[in-house]
Order: C-alpha cells, then sequence, then structure tokens
C-alpha cells in the first residue's frame, strides 16, 4: 500500500547511480534539506546498498522501507538495454510491492528529437517508467558543461579545437539539477515530463574561445559543419528543450569553477 504524502516529511531515498556525476551532488543535496539517503551501488561500500539492476540482485532489499526513488543509473554501451530498460523495469517491480510512492527519473533533453542510439534507449526507459503503476515524475535536464569541456579536449587533442561552430546547447550546472531534484521531492508525483535547462542558449562556436581562454590556451579553433542528421538536428536545437524551469550557474560559472578564470586573455 502507497503511503500518504505529506510536504513537511522528511523521507527516505533511494539514490540509484550515487557514484555517478549527478549522484555525488545530489546525495549530499538531498541530505542537506532532511532526508535520508541511500545511496546504491552495483559493489558493496560502508554506508550503502549494494544492488544490480542488470542482475536484479538485492533490489528488493535496497527499495524495502524506502519513500522515494531517485533514479540516476544508465550504462552507455553494450549494456544499457540490459540496465536502462530491463533493470529499470526490475527497479519498478520491487518498488511496487514496496509501496514507493515516487519515483523520479532522470533523463535528457531532446532525446525525442535528436537520432542518437543513445536517446532512443533512454526514450524506451521513459516508457517503462510511465507504465509501471508507481506514481513517477520525470525530470528531463540539459546536457552539462562537462561534457561539452569533455567534447572540447578530445576534439583538441591533434593541436587546434575542431568545433561545429553552428551546434546550440543550454549548459544546466548538476547544482542545479540536484537542487531541482530535491525540489521535486518535496510535491506529490507529478506523472509528468518536466525540464530544466541551464540559463543561457549557447553555440559551440561562442563557447570555444572562453574555453580555451580558461585554460591558458593559445589553439586556434578550426570550424567545421559536420553532416549527417545527429549534427542538424543540434544545430537545429534539439538539445535546447522549452524548459519553464532553469539553473542560475551559467558556462563562466563553471569554467570558473573548473579553472579557476573564465574569459581571461591566454597566456
Amino acid at each position: 500500500m502507497i503511503r500518504p504524502f505529506r510536504m513537511s516529511d522528511s523521507m527516505t531515498v533511494l539514490v540509484t547511480g550515487a557514484s555517478g556525476t549527478l549522484g555525488t551532488a545530489g546525495v549530499p543535496a538531498l541530505t542537506a534539506v532532511g532526508h535520508q539517503v541511500r545511496p546504491m551501488s552495483r559493489r558493496a561500500r560502508p554506508g550503502w546498498v549494494a544492488a544490480d539492476l542488470a542482475g536484479g540482485d538485492g533490489l528488493d532489499d535496497a527499495v524495502r522501507g524506502a519513500d522515494a526513488i531517485v533514479h540516476l543509473a544508465s550504462a552507455p554501451g553494450r549494456r544499457q538495454r540490459e540496465t536502462d530498460v530491463e533493470g529499470t523495469r526490475r527497479l519498478l517491480v520491487a518498488a511496487a510491492a514496496a509501496g514507493v510512492r515516487h519515483v523520479l527519473y532522470v533523463s535528457i533533453v531532446g532525446i525525442d528529437r535528436v537520432p542518437l542510439g543513445y536517446y532512443r534507449t533512454k526514450l524506451a526507459t521513459e516508457a517503462v517508467v510511465r507504465d509501471s503503476g508507481v506514481p513517477f515524475t520525470i525530470l528531463r535536464a540539459t546536457q552539462f558543461p562537462s561534457l561539452v569541456d569533455t567534447f572540447f579536449t578530445v576534439s583538441s587533442r591533434l593541436g587546434p579545437l575542431i568545433v561545429d561552430p553552428g551546434f546550440r546547447v543550454r549548459p544546466v550546472h548538476v547544482q542545479d539539477v540536484a537542487e531541482r531534484i530535491g525540489d521535486l521531492l518535496g510535491e506529490p508525483a507529478t506523472g509528468q515530463t518536466v525540464e530544466l535547462a541551464g540559463p543561457q542558449v549557447l553555440t559551440f562556436g561562442e563557447m570555444a574561445h572562453p574555453w580555451l581562454a580558461a585554460r591558458g590556451s593559445r589553439r586556434p579553433v578550426w570550424p567545421v559543419r559536420l553532416p549527417g542528421g545527429l549534427a542538424r538536428a543540434v544545430r537545429e536545437g534539439g538539445l535546447v528543450g522549452t524548459a519553464g524551469f532553469t539553473g542560475t550557474r551559467t558556462w563562466d560559472d563553471y569554467l570558473v569553477e573548473r579553472y579557476g578564470n573564465s574569459g581571461c586573455e591566454p597566456v
């Protein structure tokens, strides 16, 4: 039986994918607002619960007594469907049996507009959440600035920074997402999909020079218009979304946090 919801509740919250980028920010954010957080990992560690989405081991014990689940776990690569889709199905079967009253699944803005295999699997996972019978909210967030940072790092390995200057993104800081998760857990499950984006719509062309400057680099930027449907969808704003809620931390804020400066002249 699902227990009645009261906004004043301090809940026991199971967090899957707690060791990932968002989990690392989300666990302390949820703890700070008074929830009893139960981080989950495939491997046993002190203070965590061990459970495997892909195989199902430990899931019943992990969800037992949980009021809510923040579902962050994902496995890009060969095991993605087994972990993301089927693993989510296993998790929600256990959640239904345990009377969990809110599953908050964090997904990605643009998965219904950008033709990428990983995104198609995320869409299938969202469908599992909707059809599970467990009260849910789906939060789609735009890309983290650290993803753009990594893309630029890889793209500049041969010397110049090679980018499609027309790529449009709206990077949202991981801490803004963590705080929004806390807000959504303070309300009943919506049964809907909501979006969260960063405060700025930027092109890779606009982001490249501040990134180089923050790193103290004089590398040239080589603009290349990439072919194909995926690149076209990104240039057309497929990753930008129409979020009603936005974060507050900017690309410059991220660069200062990551590199200690932003927009300075290269040295």
